[in-house]
């Protein structure tokens, strides 16, 4: 059987072009422990966006029917120099219904099945995945599915690197979030203290009003004091910020330091004995992290992203994660959308200008078949 359909993708040349094209491919059979999910629902997320858009001149790309060339500025066109000319799949998960299966009895086992996938192509007609990260939705909808792995298994990883860290509290920078909103949830039924940190008043109600005790407004002209008292009601001095640059992490570095100096006995030129830790998962904003040397030395920074953190913690906690998700999928791991597009409805000019910005609540949902 040959299996044809649109997909999309994107590619950065040497000379600084971003092209998203979409192209008739022809699909493989799968085979082994694969199967062939035709894509009913994919979300872009802000991981899709890293290639997808990055930091691409999109006001004035070129638009045509089904492809977009848009100008990538320098230093992000040299410091993607490793992509230059590949031709790259986008779309990290999605869900749909399983076409075709391998000889595999875990793939066969799933032929007809609505399934959620992460197959990284999932902005496509169609796509392989393994049968093994599929998660079968039962009597669930694929739109109910499609966001079932990014966000729910990212905020159930933070409640996770917390307790293997002994953490009892941690602070979170994009409190208002869909993942954020997500890990509101999680911490309440885990028994974990959690400061959210928004950008809007209205947030703060949206937050009060999910269970939230403590939400800081980072507008707010009583920001930093707010976050101190947050702090210290809660010994957070472990957090997860997406927002990568500017100064997010280091006014939280400052508060926490802050906080645990003004309960020091003796004064110490180097600070505080006080460990702080703060993992970016993601660059919402492109600029440079800001640090400045007001925090003494007793504090990390790193990165933090989702494969290696599963790859570390192991199958049986993997599992149970995923158990978790598909047991509170319309509840705490549900995802609302702004607007659904088509392959090509996601390629126009006013929706790639809109999703790029990853605003709040604001997530779009693509439907390969319209």
């Amino acid at each position: 059987m040959t299996t044809t359909g649109q997909q999309l993708f994107t590619m950065l040349t040497a000379e600084g072009e971003l092209i998203l094209e979409l192209s008739e491919e022809t699909f493989a059979e799968p085979t082994g422990s694969q199967v062939l999910v035709k894509m009913e629902a994919a979300p872009i997320n802000p991981s899709d966006l890293a290639i997808l858009t990055s930091a691409a001149d999109f006001e004035n790309a070129h638009y045509s029917p089904g492809k977009v060339v848009a100008k990538m500025p320098e230093p992000f066109l040299s410091g993607q120099k490793a992509r230059h000319g590949q031709r790259l799949p986008a779309g990290n998960e999605g869900a749909g219904t399983v076409v075709a299966t391998g000889d595999a009895d875990q793939a066969k086992a799933l032929m007809g099945a609505r399934v959620a996938c992460v197959p990284g192509n999932a902005f496509s007609q169609y796509a392989l995945a393994d049968a093994g990260m599929c998660l079968p939705l039962g009597d669930h909808s694929v739109e109910d599915g499609a966001s079932s792995f990014v966000n729910p298994m990212t905020a159930l990883g933070f409640a996770e690197n917390a307790k293997m860290d002994g953490a009892k509290a941690m602070i979170h920078t994009a409190g208002a979030s869909n993942l954020g909103q997500m890990l509101i949830k999680i911490c309440a039924e885990d028994d974990i203290e959690l400061v959210n940190i928004v950008r809007r008043e209205e947030h703060v109600e949206l937050l009060t009003k999910l269970g939230a005790k403590h939400v800081v407004n980072s507008s707010a002209d009583s920001f930093m004091a707010d976050l101190r008292a947050a702090i210290d009601a809660t010994d957070a001095f472990y957090g997860f910020d997406p927002i990568g640059g500017g100064k997010a992490v280091d006014n939280v570095f400052k508060a926490m330091e802050q906080v645990a100096v003004a309960k020091m006995s003796e004064y110490s030129r180097y600070g505080s004995n006080q460990q702080k830790r703060m993992f970016i998962y993601g660059r919402l904003d492109f600029g440079p992290t800001i640090l400045t040397p007001s925090y003494g030395f007793g504090w990390t920074l790193s990165g933090w992203l989702l494969t290696p953190f599963l790859q570390k913690a192991g199958m049986e906690t993997v599992m149970r994660m995923r158990q978790r998700v598909l047991d509170n999928l319309t509840t705490t791991f549900a995802s609302s959308y702004k607007r659904k597009v088509d392959l090509e409805g996601m390629l126009e000019k006013e929706a790639i200008l809109d999703y790029k910005q990853m605003k709040t609540g604001e997530k779009y949902l693509v439907t390969p078949w319209g």
